[in-house]
C-alpha cells in the first residue's frame, strides 16, 4: 500500500508544480486579449459629452480709416463753436439783412409797448378825474371852471357845445342845436379814437408778416446750404449742419419778432376799447350839460315873458 501512494504522491505534487509554473504564462496571454475588450467599451457606449460655452468673439479692429473719420467729425471746431452770433456773422448777405430787419422789427414792438402804455394810462387818468370834476357840475360854465382850463378830451367836447350853443343863439329849435353838437362830438371821438391807435397798425403789420420774411431768409440760407454740399460733393454733418443752422435762425427771429406784436396788439385791442367807452361818457356828460343849459335859457325867456 505504502508503494503504491508514494508515486501517486508524487505525481500530485508534479501536477501541482506544473499547474503554478503554467499559471504566468496563461496571464500573460490571457491579458493582451482583455486589453482590447476594455479598450473598445468606452467606443461602444460612450459618454455624453457636455459642451464647453463658446467664447465671446473678439471684437473687429475698427478700420484706421474709419477711426480717423470719426474722430474728424467728433473734433470739429465748427460744431462746437455754433452760437447764434458765429450763425450770424456766418450767414449769406440776404440772410443778414433779414435778421437785421426782424431785429429792428422786434425793438419797434418793445417801443410801441412802452409808449403806447404810458399814453394810454395818462389818457385814461386824466380823463377819469375830469369825469369826476365835473359830475356835479350844473352847467358848461361851470364845468369849464371845474377843470380850470386844462386841456384834453372832456374840455373839448365842453368847448364844441359852448361853441354851438353860442353859433346858434337866436334860434327856437332845441333839436337841432343838440343834433349839430352830437355831430361835433362824433368828430371829436373818432379823431380821438384815430390818435389813440397810432402804432397799433404797426404791430399788426410785424405780427402778420415776421414770420414770413423770416421763411424767406430760412429758404435762402437752406438754397446755399444744397449749393455748398453740391460744390463739395459730401453730405457730412460738418459741412451740412452750419447752413441750415444759420438758416433756421432767421425763422427763429421771425418768430420772437411776430409773436409779442400779435400778443400786444390784441392787449391794445382791449385797452383802447376800454378808453374809448371813457371818451364816450365824457361825450354824454357834454350833452347833458348843454341840454340843461337849453332847457335853462329856454324856462327864463319864458318866465321874462310871463312878467
Amino acid at each position: 500500500m505504502k508503494s503504491m501512494s508514494s508515486p501517486a504522491s508524487l505525481a500530485a505534487v508534479l501536477l501541482l508544480a506544473a499547474a503554478w509554473l503554467a499559471s504566468p504564462v496563461s496571464a500573460q496571454t490571457q491579458s493582451p486579449a482583455a486589453a482590447p475588450q476594455t479598450s473598445q467599451a468606452p467606443a461602444a457606449a460612450p459618454a455624453p459629452a457636455i459642451a464647453a460655452p463658446a467664447a465671446p468673439a473678439a471684437p473687429a479692429a475698427t478700420p484706421p480709416a474709419a477711426a480717423k473719420s470719426e474722430a474728424v467729425s467728433i473734433g470739429v471746431p465748427g460744431m462746437k463753436e455754433l452760437s447764434p452770433w458765429v450763425m450770424f456773422l456766418s450767414a449769406d448777405v440776404v440772410v443778414k439783412a433779414v435778421m437785421i430787419g426782424l431785429a429792428l422789427a422786434s425793438l419797434m414792438t418793445w417801443t410801441v409797448l412802452i409808449a403806447k402804455s404810458i399814453e394810454l394810462s395818462v389818457a385814461s387818468t386824466k380823463l377819469r378825474s375830469a369825469l369826476k370834476k365835473t359830475a356835479e357840475a350844473r352847467s358848461l360854465a361851470e364845468a369849464q371852471m371845474a377843470l380850470g382850463g386844462k386841456e384834453g378830451i372832456l374840455p373839448s367836447f365842453l368847448a364844441a357845445a359852448l361853441r354851438e350853443a353860442r353859433m346858434s343863439a337866436g334860434l327856437s329849435s332845441d333839436a337841432g342845436i343838440k343834433e349839430r353838437a352830437a355831430s361835433s362830438f362824433q368828430e371829436i371821438v373818432r379823431a380821438e379814437a384815430r390818435r389813440i391807435r397810432i402804432g397799433m397798425g404797426v404791430l399788426a403789420t410785424i405780427g402778420s408778416t415776421s414770420p414770413f420774411v423770416g421763411l424767406f431768409g430760412t429758404v435762402w440760407g437752406i438754397m446755399n446750404s444744397f449749393i455748398g454740399i453740391s460744390k463739395s460733393q459730401t453730405t457730412n454733418l460738418a459741412v451740412v449742419a452750419p447752413g441750415i443752422a444759420e438758416a433756421l435762425l432767421a425763422t427763429a427771429i421771425g418768430l420772437v419778432a411776430a409773436i409779442p406784436a400779435v400778443i400786444i396788439y390784441n392787449h391794445f385791442s382791449r385797452v383802447t376799447k376800454s378808453y374809448l367807452e371813457l371818451v364816450s361818457r365824457a361825450s354824454g356828460a357834454a350833452a347833458r350839460l348843454l341840454s340843461r343849459d337849453l332847457d335853462r335859457s329856454h324856462g327864463s325867456v319864458h318866465s321874462r315873458a310871463a312878467e
